[in-house]
């Protein structure tokens, strides 16, 4: 069985001991590295070519912050930051994961042997899940190429692409003597641009039903699947010899191997980890999870500044007011703070509805997470406190630490309440408990929205309001999804109505709502 390839980046020799301790633990996992700074880090990513960085936030020459882009452009690949709990650090982690870093976990208090469990155990699930996002990406680009490819090969020979043999040209006196030409088959339906799903798994009615629907461009019927309209696949490149050489650059190498040929990059995946994944086959170059984006498309990126903490409600232009019959409900996990960043700037700031939003992330992350996307929205976007008020034109972050609930008020308000509950689903903020909270608001047009993240969490509650009623539900489709759980978990129920790529979520969203 072959390890995934990890290379640990700290300025301290301890931090890198106690973390590569944790690694190694796991067998799916070998260290083939370790870098005391950003600089050191992009050089050896460079050199290692190692399937997985772990990369602290905080360190002197280069920060993670400023070296993840400079990795992300030249060779894109998960990276798991290690934040402190210091104001910056935290910043800084919440700005990583708008670069593309695929999760962060906090760093262990070594004084504490309990706190270095637990750190262990969510370090680990979180690789593990990167992985598995990653060779999710591949098996879903295989699947378009050999569906791209079928097409083609069913295609009259007036529409082979160039490169693709063709048959001599003959004279009026050799076509005399020659055979009849033989008339080519009709072509058959076009199949649809819908990539598959993971195989194995059963489609849903409603997803099976969109197929015909996504041809025409039709709207939907109640309690059906709406996605966008299904896109004219790309030509495949004819030559074998090129098809194998453009497949080779968003597969991998062998962990230990310093080459590795065309052909290996063809394969099918096999093996399992210790998890009891599918581990695929070793490659050179990881497609990073976190980006659909080729390498070799991806532009120069550079690192962001950390702007100034605002204070209190921001002065943004919008009508702010707590009389309102619309709320808007979101839920999301790992890669959410990249959905968020890109679904709160595409809505205005006099939005009708005000937006309550549970993220998985620890205590004073989320009020980073909140000072953060309210620089770069056109919303209010603040973290959520006990008793407040909504109102239209603002954005509330769940604090990390509290199970959320939407109440009723007096005046015909609606207020924030918070308590420190167990966990749910392993969260606490938790979707379903939000989701829960809605309910009883009857009198409220309520739109539910679930973005990229692991496990379940939402996807029930989702489902019985859907079956109380409500028929606004939103969730992100696998293609621009991090990790592709919570939505899927939805789809799966049938209580999705507009599954969307991420950037089609906010328009669709405003024109339903407003």
């Amino acid at each position: 069985m072959c390890a995934y390839r990890v290379l640990v980046v700290d300025d301290s020799a301890f931090m890198r001991k106690i973390i590569t301790d944790l690694i190694v633990r796991d067998e799916s996992f070998n260290i083939v590295g370790t870098a005391a700074n950003g600089k050191e880090a992009v050089e050896k990513v460079k050199e290692l070519q190692p399937d997985l960085v772990t990369m602290d936030v905080e360190m002197p020459e280069m920060n993670g912050l400023e070296a993840l882009p400079l990795i992300m452009a030249a060779h894109p690949l998960p990276v798991i930051m290690l934040s402190g709990i210091n104001e910056q650090g935290m910043k800084e982690t919440i700005m990583a994961l708008e670069a593309g870093a695929f999760d962060f976990i906090r760093k262990p208090s070594i004084a504490h042997a309990q706190d270095i469990e637990q750190v262990s155990k969510a370090l680990l699930e979180q690789m593990h899940t990167a992985m598995q996002a990653v060779r999710s990406r591949l098996e879903r680009k295989e699947a378009n190429e050999r569906k791209a490819a079928l097409e083609q090969a069913k295609k009259t020979p007036q529409e082979k692409p160039p490169g693709q043999a063709v048959t001599e040209k003959r004279t009026g006196s050799q076509a005399s003597t020659d055979k009849p030409p033989v008339v080519p088959l009709a072509p058959s339906p076009a199949v649809s641009a819908q990539p598959k799903r993971d195989a194995g798994k059963s489609v849903p009615a409603t997803a099976k039903q969109e197929t015909k629907r996504q041809q025409s461009g039709t709207s939907v019927t109640a309690g059906r699947i709406e996605q966008p309209a299904a896109q004219p696949s790309k030509s495949v490149q004819a030559s074998t010899v090129q098809k194998k050489e453009d497949l080779s650059k968003g597969m991998g190498r062998t962990p230990g191997q310093l080459n590795s040929s065309n052909a290996a990059a063809g394969k099918s995946l096999h093996g399992k980890d210790k998890a009891g994944l599918v581990k695929p086959e070793p490659r050179k170059t990881v497609i990073s999870s976190a980006t659909s984006t080729p390498a070799a498309a991806m532009p120069q990126v550079t690192a962001p500044t950390v702007p100034p903490a605002p204070k209190g409600f921001s002065l943004k232009k919008g009508v702010h007011t707590s009389s309102f019959r619309k709320l808007v409900a979101v839920g999301c996990s790992t890669g959410g703070p990249r959905a968020l960043k890109t679904l709160l700037e595409r809505i205005p700031g006099d939005f009708p509805a005000p937006i309550v939003i549970v993220q998985h992330m620890p205590p004073n992350f989320t009020r980073s997470l909140a000072q953060r996307l309210n620089t770069l929205s056109p919303l209010r976007v603040v973290e959520a406190e006990q008793g407040m008020t909504l109102e239209t034109g603002t954005a509330y972050i769940a604090p990390g630490g509290y199970q959320l609930r939407i109440v009723p008020g007096a005046g015909g308000k609606y207020t924030v309440s918070l308590k420190m509950e167990e966990a749910r689903n392993g969260h606490r903020p938790s979707v379903d408990t939000m989701f829960e909270s809605l309910l009883s608001l009857t009198s409220l047009e309520r739109h539910l929205v679930l973005l990229t993240g692991m496990g379940s969490d939402g996807a029930k509650m989702m489902k019985k309001l859907y079956d109380a009623g409500v028929q606004s539900t939103f969730a992100e489709n696998e293609e621009t999804c991090v990790v592709y759980g919570m939505p899927r978990s939805a789809v799966e129920l049938k209580c999705v109505r507009h599954l969307l790529p991420m950037q089609e979520i906010a328009p669709k969203l405003v024109q339903v709502v407003k």
